[in-house]
């Protein structure tokens, strides 16, 4: 007789359980969240015994299941795990388990469990794999296969695929949502509902995860913040279409209240399976804490720090040309513009926009990746000599996956460009989409990038993605067939091509800004431009919650002018320079308009960036939960604790007139700590008559507090003027 613990499976990694039995005809989910401990066999059945629920009035005559694949035949009436049909045919699947493993560690920390489908409706043979790490994140994969063999009824008739997602079960305790929307200059901005019945979803269907990205799709119990609650989260890994979605439905979802769940957004015929035709579904990462979303943001950054393709090198301080020269390209206007980057120290120079051919506005030449030589009568190679010469790295934006039709490559290529035969829609920013799906204009994108790279030994690209894709569709034979998911994988393919011939090459990926920011596209870069939103107003926001996924030394964050260049607001050099120094730093001002005093302060802005981005780039990302949404508190705490930066911020006035004691998160309560007020880079105004005495003694140097004061009574912060920032730096007492 077959002992509830060798049916029941769990996988266990820093806090973290997920708990899987392996039943007749498929497995169902008995836990995901807190470790319950060693999987005993009265844990086992314990776990088993309660996971049935009750059955219902006026429903099916069994209680319904929720099951790793939910479908109507367990009673399940959300949304499916996987949705399509075969001439109409075969829409009502019953996969059955037919093959699964188990893999743990010899340590035991994490592992996976690989479980294998046969479905005699669909025809459709799924792997479904769960993945522990280390760091308590669960990352789901689903295969789909069209065999024919298995469902006689329908034979060879090919399988269009509708969807595929990955479903998690909630508990009754999650009970309010947390997603992102936004717009360009204005990403990640977050909004809170009730988690009521009914279907939460948010579906992108721009070519990529798009200004307005869910992001992050969290749930949690009621009134959850960045150090508080018990939280489930998701995030999907991949940089095309998508679509979250958190359900409720009022007889449940099994023995549990609700559902989390996302995939890959798939438009109607993208996805038709013939006879032993493969779909390989993005990763969904499902994420699990009980201390918040620090808690969530914790998990995430140490799991894409221990990836071996992490940036490890110090991140260098990058000047991008666009914010200062724009497209008036220069050899000498730019070699001064480099002079005065390696007085201030500068150690990366990025050319923007308007280097190629045909390029002297945003309404001509791309595609058309050759040097211009009106422009560079001698082509690119003086100013890389002049980068070089000051010990510089050499950068270079591009925006291969777009095509303007005035340039040649339209000219000589149409039927390259990505739209339907009907002809093209509307452009947008004067530009439409290259259809790099095709062998052909892959070919010729590969090669003059790559030829790009070698011919100048450029360290650093720069990757835009400028526009929305709209009836992104491919012509071909078959007429034309939607194009988002063949696209994106050809993105990842030349990605990882470049990457595998220039090893040491570095990739920021840009979308107008922070238009597609995900783990996905994040596999293949080592950078992403959160915002084309240099205002320190907006950008301690828009930083903040890109923080939540995305670790700091991975975000670029960059000084502009005092007067915005995209919302025309005038702010002080302290708080745009203290905004900017907390991420992966770097210069979009022109450097040769800016007096030698303003010039002074930013070399010490760059020797604080080098003083402090060993802890600001491997440091644990924390936030204090704060009354008043006027006011931000951040910080990156070392992950011994031995040191800590604070970013403490103004956006606007509020009613009252003091903060109070605010808790100061993420440092040891055991400890004592030397607190010092940072000014360096100019004192932030106050609203107010005179500091709070700690604060007045901090400015002059370390004061010694304890880290149970500092952490649990909290201490009161100046009230600062609105647009305004101090910084404040921890270091653990000696003893």
């Amino acid at each position: 007789m077959t002992s509830r613990a060798d049916t029941v499976v769990a996988l266990r990694a820093s806090g973290v359980a997920f708990v899987l039995e392996i039943t007749d005809p498929i497995p169902r989910i008995l836990h995901w969240g807190t470790d319950l401990g060693e999987l005993t066999e009265s844990t086992a059945s314990a776990l088993a015994l309660t996971a049935g629920p009750a059955q219902l009035n006026n429903s099916p005559d069994i209680p319904r299941a929720f099951s790793v694949l939910p479908t109507e035949y367990e009673g399940w009436s959300g949304t499916a795990a996987i949705a399509g049909n075969a001439g109409g045919r075969g829409t009502t699947p019953r996969p059955r388990l037919v093959r699964h493993d188990v893999t743990v560690p010899a340590h035991g920390a994490g592992g996976s469990i690989t479980l294998e489908f046969e479905d005699a409706v669909s025809g459709i043979r799924t792997e479904l794999r769960y993945r522990l790490d280390a760091h308590g994140v669960l990352a789901v994969d689903s295969s789909l296969v069209r065999e024919a063999a298995l469902s006689p009824r329908i034979g060879s008739t090919a399988y269009s695929l509708d969807g595929v997602l990955a479903l998690m079960p909630l508990p009754e305790r999650a009970t309010e949502i947390l997603d992102f929307t936004g717009k360009w200059c204005r990403e990640r901005s977050p909004q809170r509902t009730p988690f009521g019945f009914g279907t939460h979803l948010r579906a992108a269907y721009r070519g990529k995860p798009g200004h307005d990205s869910p992001f992050l799709v969290a749930t949690g119990t009621a009134g959850f913040g960045f150090g508080h609650g018990e939280i489930w989260a998701v995030h999907l890994a991949w940089s095309g279409d998508q679509r979250y979605l958190a359900e409720r439905l009022t007889e449940g979802a099994g023995a549990f209240s609700s559902v989390l769940g996302a995939g890959e957004g798939l438009h109607s015929g993208e996805i038709i399976l013939h006879d032993g035709d493969r779909y390989d579904a993005p990763t969904a990462l499902f994420v699990w804490a009980d201390n918040g979303l620090d808690g969530v943001t914790d998990r995430l950054h140490r799991r894409l720090r221990a990836r071996p393709t992490h940036p490890r090198r110090p991140r260098p301080l990058v000047l991008n040309t666009w914010e200062a020269v724009y497209f008036d390209h220069d050899l000498e206007r730019l070699t001064a513009l480099i002079e005065k980057a390696s007085e201030v120290g500068v150690e990366r120079i990025v050319l923007d926009d308007g280097w190629f051919r045909g390029r002297r506005e945003a309404d001509a030449g791309l595609g058309d990746w050759y040097v211009d030589g009106d422009v560079w009568p001698q082509g690119l190679g003086p100013l890389a000599d002049v980068v070089r010469s000051h010990g510089m790295q050499f950068g270079l934006w591009v925006e291969p996956e777009m095509i303007n039709l005035d340039s040649d490559l339209a000219r000589a290529h149409p039927d390259w460009v990505l739209g339907p035969a009907e002809g093209l829609g509307p452009e947008s920013r004067n530009q439409h989409v290259l259809d790099i799906a095709r062998p052909d204009a892959y070919a010729y994108l590969l090669e003059r990038i790559d030829g790009l790279v070698a011919e100048h030994s450029i360290d650093y690209l720069k990757w835009d993605h400028n526009r929305d894709l709209l009836e992104a569709v491919a012509r071909g034979d078959d007429g034309d067939r939607p194009s988002v998911h063949r696209q994106t994988l050809a993105l990842y393919r030349l990605l990882d091509e470049l990457r595998l011939r220039h090893p040491g090459l570095e990739i920021e990926t840009c979308s107008g800004g922070g238009g597609r920011i995900d783990l996905g596209i994040l596999d293949r870069t080592d950078r992403v431009w959160a915002s084309d939103c240099n205002d320190p107003v907006e950008r301690v926001q828009i930083e903040r919650w890109t923080r939540t996924v995305v670790p700091p030394e991975l975000i670029g964050s960059h000084l502009g002018a005092a007067r915005s260049h995209t919302t025309a607001r005038n702010t002080d050099l302290s708080f745009r320079l203290v905004t900017a120094l907390t991420a992966h730093a770097g210069i979009e001002q022109d450097l040769t308009a800016v007096d030698e005093a303003e010039l002074a302060v930013i070399a010490h802005w760059a020797s604080l960036y080098r003083e402090f981005r060993g802890l600001l780039h491997t440091g644990r990302v924390v936030n204090g939960d704060l009354a008043d949404d006027a006011t931000a508190l951040t910080g990156i705490v070392a992950q011994d604790g031995s040191a800590a930066l604070y970013t403490w911020s103004r956006f606007v006035t509020s009613s009252a007139g003091q903060s109070g004691r605010i808790r100061i998160p993420g440092l040891d309560p055991a400890s004592a700590y030397d607190v010092v007020v940072r000014e360096d880079l100019g004192r932030a105004s106050r609203h107010q008559g005179d500091d709070p005495a700690w604060v007045t003694a901090a400015v002059a140097g370390p004061v010694r507090l304890s880290g149970s004061v500092l952490t649990q009574a909290g201490v009161p912060l100046p009230t600062l003027n609105p647009q305004q920032a101090m910084l404040i730096d921890v270091r653990r007492a000696n003893a």
